[in-house]
């Protein structure tokens, strides 16, 4: 394979066997999966739906697209795919910083780990050779614990670490990777598969210069890349210290949600909260903003760095997003921004999913406040937070039933309906009651209750690309089905999706051709984005995801009306789910075998297989 923008070298990764190989990429793979999550969907589908998330026999996917590395604006980005333990579907969680550019500048694009070892190991790889290490003196650590471990052995210069930590090894179902930046790839539970295998960490050692990844026609690019980079200087929302985004990062989405009622309080009982403001990102940067950072290639600048100087939540983290202010925020009903800052950072150090953990807590408080379970822990209760995060990352007593997962746990309770999850994952932080087409988006993500998989929000909020009107159910299937496919090729192209606030599917479609030398219009970019959502929808429904039930809502969303703003207002899945199958070409959720043999998913001489499943 000769395309620009790949190193054209994948790992292979056999830890029962403790060997390294390589390979090159399928050329046709390429085509019509692009590379990141659309590309390592492809591998975990392969590898057979059909296997145990924790297993030998389940792999776990590090990859790139053929932008990562590159002078393309927010190029830095990862995506971990495997079967997901939390889900049981397809699942792909992604990382920024500079962990992912580095890979590239390494030599390597991808590597695929199989099997598990019997002893804790991490690899190492530089100057596009990949080795197994002992870990054994890393086990145990947390995160950053592990990072500077490794940076003590490595050295600190060129070198990026993702890790996993307590929570992963100990199979907390919703454990995640986080590299040396505080930042995540955090859903899905990929960290847990990692934990399984006895993986720790991937040390990779590599310098920019000379390595940046080659455009197949150079200046065609430089004109892509300039006309880009102009849109996201431009950009309302990304324009660095200007924008949004740029000056209080995602949590500007804080008193912007609660104002319109569609801010999840107190594990979804509420939709408005008075307390919010006090976690918002306006609060945040009067009282503890310290920095704002970015990832390699990005001039927005949204990772907001905290510090609390003093008391007994004295803390230093850079990840004090929306959504994991929210969920250990209003979810719980903490409004205090300092305490919350504190819990991210150990959040961060056991290498948990913010989100999943702070749904953790407020089944537990709601369950607790109605008499279901015994173990005590009021809304708002910092420290019996804190606490009961260290149970669930050492699976700890009561913490282990929460390290299952809020949906399991509340199963086991009796009481499975007040888990707000989807497919067995938490809701983010928009009310779907609140925000029509963003509940449309959770029932039906391919990777559990997620809004980044179709973000409605950016047109139902922010008005990007056109307003619609955030209370109204009609229409907004054909909108969904647009922005998920557009961020499906987002993804696999590996550029953050915060690029498609200002950018569109011709500047990726002109930054993806120029790059790689595959001619690509605006049209085919949705094409491909269609073809990715329809392969994991596909390996879901091998996988026993293939009943309407499986894309619905909880109760609660489409029952018990919401408030503030929102008073009263109910999900219409009942209009929007119909409408949605229709636009998809899908029967009651199963892709059709008319519709996979349109995207080339599968050929003339191949059965679909989702008949027996």
């Amino acid at each position: 394979m000769n395309f620009g923008g790949f190193k054209n070298k994948e790992v292979l990764v056999d830890l029962s066997n403790g060997t390294v190989d390589y390979r090159g990429i399928n050329e046709d793979d390429v085509k019509k999966y692009i590379g990141g999550r659309g590309l390592g969907v492809k591998y975990v589908l392969d590898n057979g739906p059909e296997v145990e998330p924790l297993s030998e026999e389940n792999i776990l996917c590090i990859m790139t697209g053929p932008v990562t590395g590159s002078r393309s604006s927010m190029s830095g980005r990862l995506a971990v795919v495997t079967k997901s333990p939390l889900t049981g579907t397809v699942t792909d969680s992604h990382m920024g910083g500079w962990t992912a550019a580095r890979l590239k500048w390494a030599g390597i694009d991808n590597v695929i780990f199989k099997g598990k070892s019997d002893k804790p190991v991490y690899l190492y790889i530089e100057d596009g050779k990949a080795e197994i290490r002992d870990a054994s003196q890393l086990w145990g650590l947390s995160t950053r614990a592990t990072v500077q471990a490794l940076k003590g052995v490595h050295g600190e210069e060129n070198l990026s670490v993702m890790t996993i930590g307590q929570a992963g090894e100990n199979g907390v179902r919703f454990a995640g990777f986080m590299n040396e930046h505080d930042r995540a790839a955090g859903r899905g539970g990929t960290g847990a598969v990692a934990g399984y295998k006895k993986l720790k960490a991937i040390v990779i050692k590599a310098a920019q210069k000379g390595n940046m990844p080659e455009p197949a026609q150079k200046d065609d690019y430089n004109q892509a890349n300039k006309k880009a980079v102009k849109a996201i200087l431009e950009g309302g929302l990304t324009a660095p210290n200007k924008g949004g985004l740029s000056v209080y990062g995602t949590n500007v989405l804080t008193n912007l949600i609660n104002e319109v009622g569609a801010l999840p309080t107190r594990n979804s009982q509420l939709t408005h909260w008075d307390e919010a403001e006090k976690h918002s990102g306006e609060w945040v940067n009067e009282h503890i903003l310290v920095a704002n950072n970015t990832c390699h290639a990005c001039p927005v600048g949204c990772k907001i760095e905290v510090e609390v100087k003093e008391g007994k939540y004295k803390t230093r983290v850079e990840s004090f997003e929306f959504e994991s202010a929210w969920a250990l925020g209003a979810n719980s009903g903490l409004s205090d921004s300092e305490a919350i800052a504190y819990l991210i950072d150990i959040c961060n150090e056991y290498g948990m999913d913010t989100i999943e953990l702070g749904h953790a807590i407020s089944v537990t408080m709601e369950a607790y406040e109605k008499g279901i379970v015994e173990e005590k822990l009021d809304w708002g209760d910092a420290d019996g937070m804190i606490e009961i995060a260290r149970k669930i990352a050492f699976r700890e007593g009561f913490g282990g039933i929460l390290a299952e997962g809020p949906a399991r746990a509340t199963a086991a309770w009796g009481v499975p309906e007040l888990s707000m999850s989807v497919k067995g994952q938490s809701i983010p932080a928009y009310d779907p009651r609140g925000i029509q087409g963003i509940g449309l988006g959770y029932a039906t993500s391919n990777r559990g209750a997620c809004h980044l998989r179709g973000y409605t929000i950016a047109s139902e909020i922010a008005g990007i690309p056109e307003p619609t009107d955030r209370t109204v159910a009609e229409g907004k299937a054909e909108l969904l089905n647009v922005f998920q496919n557009l961020l499906s090729f987002s993804d696999s192209m590996n550029i953050c999706k915060f690029s498609s606030f200002s950018e569109n599917a011709e500047h990726y479609a002109e930054q993806y051709s120029t790059m790689t030398g595959i001619p690509m219009t605006a049209d085919d970019v949705m094409l491909a984005g269609e073809r990715i959502y329809n392969l994991e929808r596909y390996y879901n429904n091998l996988a026993g995801f293939n009943k309407r039930e499986d894309d619905f809502l909880p109760k609660r969303f489409t029952e018990e009306g919401a408030s503030g703003n929102s008073e009263g207002l109910v999900s219409r899945m009942d209009i929007m789910l119909d409408d949605y199958y229709n636009v998809r070409g899908w029967k009651d959720g199963v892709v059709t075998e008319e519709k996979l043999r349109e995207l080339g998913i599968i050929g003339e001489e191949t059965a679909p297989a989702t008949e027996e499943v």
